[in-house]
């Protein structure tokens, strides 16, 4: 506050000095008059301009003209602040005296002010640029760069960097619109396109200017885009860098404080989420929401997005000690305002869902707990059965007895036309939850999941993975050379349960837009790139075959099922028949006690009684199985 005001204080200041001269300077000329002669009338209309003309400059904040660069939505913000401030200097002197000055002391009085303010306005960027070369250190060296994008968001770089040439220097543009080239931006020459990168890199050394980097400025890029424009960058040998999207440019004024390294995210390309903010703040603001296996990679940013709508409690269940630790600290040091209830529990144990569902008056499930590595569950599939469909019939059966009014389960693209016992196990799953919805013992409770794919860095995911072996100097392992995977980030993904949390009836599948598939063994070469190594020299790839239940390509729907639009782009319907609730209590009752038995055959036949698609022999693109009713369940010999 301090510095506000003795910053603010000399301006303003400044301003009503201005006014006074100014409207001294109308009167002078308008009527060939002394302005040291002044009549009373004069006297108190200079008054007037400087109370209320003033009043108007500064609660639109017109003093802070003298700190920012110009714009053209500027300029008319100040005209409009200058018709203004005369409008109210005019009404203010013709109630004071009754009578106005004469009109052509107010034209000049408007015009003189509004062109000294565009004055102001236009040559603060050059003031501030003679300012900072005044500062920096005499005879050191600055970086030279080129801006890869000749956009708008580039020509914002460009006068950031002219502002403070502490950032460095701009030896020109690249832009892949070859319309644009020879064209000259504020002094900044486009020489050409990026593919031609290496070329301008070339004449500018030859000239005696080193480019040190090149920063890729286009924050609407796709995902190829960005690739091709990386692509061009290392050609030239030149180390290059990005600025975010626009969701992350809008939350920072200056581009600069945002230039950073290309990531995968970048190379990927997905488009920033719309989401209803309104509506999910109205579903989560001042209610008790729990989240299952609160302490993973989706769980975690979970409790991070829902705090930031003000639940009047957050339950955060897991049985991960460690990690529930550090998400408490977490969420307590960035939203203190947010009751977190860590409970250290799990889903298998119906007694504790229960407990703290009941204890802190539960109103939302997002449940999140499930084991989801596929090799691992292949081997496993009896402890898959009891955490993944016997352990969310627990949650399902605690949010039915105590009235919960929204329940939500992730679930996965391995649900469709399984080929390993993890997508078999979560399909289960599905059917439960959308069978609950039918359930005779449901008083209200929403029911609806949530399918999508592979998230980018969740826990022993294959971007780590990679990662850890590029550090290691590789080789780094690939299973197929055409192995596809749908990808998203985790708070993308998490941003669209939410909106999907929001939505539909109950009973609902919910599928989100993944965009297209990559290929593994792409997300590996970027990634070499991206740490600075040449894949197949530096760092080696090696395919090792695929692993048990793995499939070349995962598919969103089965034959003869549909997807159905909804009011968001990115989330649809899956539409599905539904078993009856009641099949569904019988298969879950001989389950519970097949995995108490530890058989692992009868385990996994019992899978293929309720999701007669699963086909561990399923490794591409093969026809699916249409979904069959379960007709003949109830006459299932007793175990």
């Amino acid at each position: 506050m301090k510095f506000f005001i003795l910053r603010t204080i000399p301006v303003i200041a400044l301003e009503e000095t201005l006014i006074a001269l100014i409207l001294l300077i109308s009167y002078s000329v308008a009527l060939s008059s002394a302005p040291f002669e002044l009549p009373l009338s004069m006297q108190q209309a200079l008054i007037a301009a400087c109370v209320l003309k003033g009043f108007v400059l500064f609660v639109t904040h017109f003093h802070r003209i003298w700190r920012t660069p110009a714009t053209v939505g500027d300029i008319m913000a100040l005209l409009g602040t200058n018709v203004l401030a005369s409008a109210a200097f005019i009404a203010g002197v013709g109630l004071w005296e009754h009578r106005l000055l004469a009109p052509s002391i107010y034209v000049l009085d408007f015009l003189l002010c509004f062109m000294f303010g565009a004055t102001v306005r236009f040559f603060s960027p050059v003031y501030r640029e003679v300012r900072y070369r005044r500062l920096a250190p005499a005879g050191e060296r600055t970086k030279t760069v080129l801006i890869y994008g000749a956009g708008q968001a580039g020509l914002t770089l460009l006068r950031e960097f002219r502002a403070n040439p502490k950032l460095g220097r701009v030896a020109g543009f690249l832009d892949d619109d070859d319309s644009k080239r020879g064209a000259n931006l504020i002094g900044a020459p486009v020489f050409g396109m990026g593919r031609l990168a290496p070329r301008f890199v070339d004449r500018l050394r030859q000239r005696g200017v080193v480019v040190d980097e090149i920063i890729i400025a286009m924050p609407s890029a796709t995902g190829r885009q960005m690739q091709e424009a990386a692509a061009n960058c290392r050609a030239a040998g030149v180390p290059c860098k990005t600025i975010p999207g626009m969701t992350e440019l809008l939350q920072r004024k200056f581009y600069s404080d945002q230039i950073r390294n290309i990531s995968l995210n970048d190379l990927l390309g997905r488009q920033p989420v719309e989401l209803e903010e309104d509506r999910i703040r109205e579903g989560i603001r001042g209610r008790s929401v729990m989240v299952t296996g609160a302490a993973g990679s989706i769980g975690s940013e979970l409790c991070r997005q829902i705090a930031r709508f003000g639940p009047s409690r957050l339950v955060a269940f897991d049985k991960a000690e460690s990690d529930m630790f550090r998400l408490e600290l977490e969420l307590a040091q960035n939203y203190p305002a947010v009751t977190l209830v860590p409970i250290i529990g799990d889903v298998c144990n119906p007694q504790a869902v229960n407990e703290a569902i009941a204890d802190h008056d539960v109103e939302s499930i997002f449940h999140a707990a499930a084991y989801k590595h596929v090799p691992l569950m292949e081997s496993h599939s009896i402890e898959a059965v009891n955490n993944n469909v016997i352990g969310t019939s627990n949650v399902v059966a605690a949010a039915m007895r105590h009235h919960v009014g929204s329940f939500l389960m992730i679930s996965t693209d391995k649900a469709v036309n399984p080929a390993n016992i993890m997508g078999t196990t979560k399909r289960a799953a599905e059917l439960i939850v959308s069978a609950a919805q039918k359930s005779r013992h449901n008083y209200g409770t929403k029911f609806v999941s949530v399918r999508f794919g592979n998230v980018l860095g969740s826990n022993g995911s294959v971007v780590p993975v990679f990662q850890e072996q590029i550090a290691a100097g590789g080789p780094v392992t690939v299973t197929h050379p055409e192995i596809r995977r749908y990808f998203m980030t985790i708070p993308e993904a998490v941003q669209l349960v939410l909106q999907a949390s929001i939505m539909g009836n109950g009973g609902e599948i919910f599928v989100l837009d993944m965009g297209e598939p990559v290929r593994i063994v792409d997300l590996a070469r970027n990634m070499i790139r991206l740490a600075g190594h040449v894949p197949g020299e530096d760092i080696e790839i090696r395919f090792v075959g695929l692993r048990p239940g793995e499939k070349l390509y995962e598919e969103l729907i089965s034959e003869g099922e549909n997807i159905l639009p909804t009011r968001m782009r990115k989330i649809r319907i899956f539409n599905g028949p539904t078993p009856d609730p009641e099949t569904i209590s019988n298969w879950l009752r001989v389950a519970e006690r097949i995995v108490a038995m530890r058989s692992k055959d009868r385990v996994v036949g019992h899978l293929k009684v309720l999701v007669p698609e699963y086909d561990p022999k399923n490794e591409g693109n093969t026809a699916p199985r249409r979904h069959e009713e379960l007709a003949a369940f109830e006459a299932q010999e007793a175990v």
